[in-house]
């Protein structure tokens, strides 16, 4: 330690080195000169400490040498500086971390829980409803037509679920549910006579404006007399409509007819155009029909 010390002071005194130390054989002149400051301030120190603090002065023996530049070295200065980095190195860390979160947990989650659920119903819950719908419509009906539309649907069913298109198959169910629904309604279909109603109307179709297509207004009613709605298709616009009054179109005479039984007494005493029994596609008619419809007038 003392020699270290004696080196210290050989430093802190520049002038005194570089004059002593450059000229040869003159280190006794130098101890002498480290004796006298010590003994300055009361410091005892012996020859030999001043000799050794002398020649580690000359080999430089207690001089910082930084270390030449290598991998270990970098990583050494980066750990002493790890303070600077580190908080920016935490942020960045966990930036990541909640990117890399809220990605998986918001859309890479949500998209698997997608596609197993469409898994789920492309393989059980569209061909179980497909299947008891099907069967449904074979046990309620015994009109060959309407078997035959749940065949053909089912079946469009069955090829786009072979083909994973759930869009295709979800439409497949929803039309053979409309279908039971439509084989499962009763109604009657009443020519509407009430005061102020219309009874009947008559259109020139745009196709040909030297004819007219007559319509006579009826009214879906249940037992109750309560009205039904019922999907109509108008045949002016192509639409399909649910509607509880619309306007089926008849011949001229079927028309005129009716115009006559009103015209009478003011009231329609044949006023059933027709009668839809549960299992049936379409109403059973009582009067001569043309099949179209409107639903506006």
């Amino acid at each position: 330690m003392l020699a270290m010390d004696v080196v210290d002071t050989l430093r802190h005194r520049e002038n005194l080195v570089a004059r002593e130390l450059n000229e040869e054989d003159r280190d006794r002149q130098l101890i002498e000169r480290l004796r006298e400051i010590y003994a300055s301030q009361g410091i005892e120190v012996t020859d030999q400490v001043l000799a050794e603090g002398v020649k580690a002065l000359k080999e430089q023996r207690f001089v910082y040498t930084p270390p030449e530049s290598s991998f270990q070295v970098t990583l050494a200065k980066l750990y002493v500086r790890r303070h600077a980095w580190g908080k920016a190195v935490l942020a960045i860390i966990a930036a990541v971390l909640i990117v890399w979160g809220g990605w998986h947990f918001l859309v890479t989650v949500p998209a698997q829980n997608r596609a197993e659920a469409l898994q789920v119903e492309l393989t059980q819950t569209l061909p179980k409803e497909l299947n008891e719908l099907r069967d449904r419509i074979d046990a309620m009906t015994d009109v060959a037509k309407a078997k035959d539309v749940a065949a053909s649907i089912h079946a469009d069913g069955v090829a786009a679920l072979a083909d994973e298109n759930a869009e295709r198959a979800r439409a497949a169910v929803a039309q053979l549910q409309d279908l039971r629904r439509r084989l499962a309604q009763e109604y009657v279909l009443r020519i509407v006579s009430r005061p102020g109603a219309t009874s009947g109307i008559w259109r020139i179709p745009d196709a040909n404006p030297d004819a007219r297509n007559y319509y006579l207004i009826v009214e879906a009613l249940n037992r109750d007399g309560q009205p039904v709605t019922v999907s109509v298709t108008n045949e002016e616009t192509g639409d399909a409509e649910t509607v509880s009054e619309w306007g089926v179109r008849v011949p001229t005479d079927t028309f005129n007819d009716v115009r006559a039984d009103k015209e009478d007494d003011g009231i329609i005493q044949n006023d059933i155009l027709g009668v839809k029994r549960k299992g049936m596609l379409d109403p059973e008619y009582a009067m001569p029909v043309n099949g179209g419809a409107v639903t506006e007038w």
